[in-house]
């Protein structure tokens, strides 16, 4: 019996992105952003949108299948899927499902989406309306704990402070962040750079983490198209292979109260091991990496759970240098990432792994085969994903 895997079985056909705006700048709706973003996808790929049957999306997104399907004029729609949790931890395993579904015939054409229009429904992060505390909130609010960076932060201390690291480390990926965004027109961020005494003189948004510790807030969406890989060479792009894709956490990670037996965690100690067992490499044979920035305390912890550096050699191997496009150790988050291109919840950073793949992205990495994307570091489920060239299967 062959080994059951997605390494190989699927192609990202196409990419497609809105124009990123600041947080309630948005001059269209939220459903209408995803229907750019998923037009623009199609574009990329040469095809008509009506080839479309699916969709896959994450963090609750707003926009219904059903609803994108009638305005895109779908002659049927064939699978639909919401990957659970609340935060961008969902953003690689948006494409799994989706590459679960084309693989196994449930659907031919998948999008996978996610749009954010912030200013026109309550922020998100945001401690919710209302006097009245339950599940989790209920353990954390009376301390005053309530934002994702006040419940992250803990945990990330714990991990600092446990593994003697160093404040330059976190500013390193900050800085790699802001450096690649000034090659990318698209980046929020775009014409303001960042420089170690700006970052350094920052406000405090909650211990570890400064100003530009922090995501931005932003409006937009971000779109990919999904097909079977005997039918990539059909499409008008060069098609980055999916290699793997896994999502989950370690034993009793979602423990409440802050009761998880490991609690110094992003969340991968598991899924990092699966993930590189179905794509058949190993860290050494990535080229470049996209990492979910919540806050750069995650993203440090995500490289280390991900095999690239023990957290004993974070303080030597986390520079600016080792981190920037072209010539770096390991090039991070080429587009600008969540800190600086845009916060769309983590899906701009599919959108760029796939761009390096095809030697499309504003800070290429030379010769890049392997591509990683790690999604949400720190909260639960997470995952990750690795995709390839065609000399890669």
């Amino acid at each position: 019996m062959s080994k059951r895997t997605l390494r190989g079985k699927v192609a990202i056909a196409g990419v497609g992105e809105t124009t990123y705006y600041k947080h309630g700048q948005s001059p269209h709706s939220e459903f209408m952003l995803a229907l750019q973003a998923i037009l623009a996808a199609c574009e990329d790929a040469g095809m008509d949108p009506r080839r479309i049957d699916g969709f896959a999306s994450y963090s609750n997104d707003r926009n219904d299948p059903s609803r994108l399907a009638a305005a895109l004029g779908l002659p049927a729609l064939r699978f639909s899927n919401m990957n659970w949790g609340g935060g961008g931890g969902g953003g690689s395993a948006a494409v799994g499902n989706a590459a679960a579904a084309v693989a196994c015939g449930v659907a031919n054409c998948v999008v996978v989406f996610r749009a954010l229009a912030q200013g026109q429904f309550q922020r998100f992060g945001a401690a919710p309306p209302g006097g009245t505390a339950t599940g989790e909130a209920a353990l954390n609010a009376p301390y005053g704990v309530m934002s994702p960076a006040q419940r992250y932060a803990m945990r990330a201390m714990r991990f600092l402070h446990e593994n003697k690291i160093a404040d330059s480390a976190q500013r390193a990926i900050a800085l790699a962040s802001y450096h690649h965004a000034q090659s990318n027109p698209r980046a929020v961020m775009h014409g303001r750079p960042l420089t170690d005494e700006a970052y350094d003189a920052s406000r405090w948004i909650v211990e570890p983490w400064r100003l530009f510790d922090c995501c931005q807030e932003n409006d937009g969406a971000a779109a990919l198209i999904i097909v079977p890989a005997e039918q990539a060479k059909d499409f008008k792009q060069t098609p980055a292979y999916l290699l793997g894709s896994t999502q989950g956490s370690e034993y009793r990670n979602g423990a409440r109260s802050h009761n998880a037996p490991l609690y110094a965690t992003s969340s991968f100690t598991t899924v990092a091991p699966q993930l590189y067992d179905m794509a058949g490499v190993k860290p050494s044979d990535i080229d470049v990496v996209q990492s979910y920035e919540n806050f750069t305390g995650g993203v440090l912890m995500s490289l280390v759970e991900h095999g690239f550096f023990t957290a004993e050699e974070a303080n030597d191997f986390l520079t600016p240098e080792n981190l920037m496009a072209p010539s770096g150790k390991l090039p991070l988050n080429t587009s600008g990432g969540n800190l600086a291109e845009c916060y769309m919840h983590g899906l701009e950073l599919q959108v760029e792994a796939v761009r390096q793949v095809r030697g499309q992205s504003t800070s290429q990495v030379p010769d890049a085969e392997v591509s990683m994307v790690i999604s949400g570091p720190m909260v639960t489920p997470v995952s990750s994903m690795i995709l390839g060239t065609e000399a890669t299967l």
